[in-house]
């Protein structure tokens, strides 16, 4: 069987590497954008799925191909949500995670420990063609707190900071596979797969 080309709106080999590992399987091939010549899309919705959908939808556009996006980001309730979709940003241009990290803490100052809770979004859009009227739109939290320092050596973004009561430890402290089977990213795409499959069989029963 011939693969399906895959457009990730998206510029991350990790991720790029981690979509094809799970998506391969069910007959697409993941390409990255770049190879389209894809831009960066400014992300000018208030939500991960609108930032998501005009991502991947740029990318079907652009590239003619069936296309597939994630928005993510971390939700503080103490700060009402922030950073939320600002959270690649949050400390402003260029993006610098050591600076995200430094700001955070600086508004959580006065916040006690067992308020600082919050959470990781991801929010997966698969796109068949770029004027799709039923995307399918996959989005999976993952609960934490929020530490008063980094812990830890992997990772990225947040994930010094970001603790889990239930491990013991914060993300940036757990290993890779742990990571992917735990965290938000990683059940969205595993719920999406479940999808793709069922849809893949769906199909092949009633053609």
């Amino acid at each position: 069987m011939i693969p399906t080309p895959l457009v990730l709106a998206s510029g991350n080999a990790g991720k790029l590497r981690e979509f094809h590992q799970l998506l391969a399987p069910l007959g697409f091939a993941v390409l990255p954008q770049a190879d389209f010549g894809v831009p960066e899309v400014e992300e000018t919705g208030l939500t991960f799925v609108e930032n998501a959908l005009l991502k991947a939808r740029e990318a079907s556009r652009v590239s003619g191909l069936p296309a597939l996006a994630d928005d993510s980001g971390l939700e503080v309730d103490a700060l009402h949500g922030q950073p939320g979709i600002h959270s690649a940003r949050y400390a402003g241009e260029p993006r610098s995670d050591a600076r995200n990290n430094a700001k955070l803490l600086e508004a959580l100052s006065r916040v006690p420990e067992g308020s600082r809770t919050g959470r990781y979004w991801c929010v997966l859009v698969y796109l068949r063609h770029a004027e799709d009227p039923v995307p399918l739109i996959v989005q999976r939290s993952w609960e934490g707190e929020i530490l008063a320092h980094p812990r830890g050596e992997g990772g990225f973004g947040y994930d010094p900071l970001f603790w889990l009561p239930e491990q013991g430890m914060s993300v940036s402290e757990l290993s890779a596979e742990e990571k992917n089977r735990l965290s938000h990213r990683g059940r969205a795409l595993q719920s999406l797969v479940e999808v793709l499959r069922d849809t893949a069989e769906h199909r092949g029963t009633t053609e």
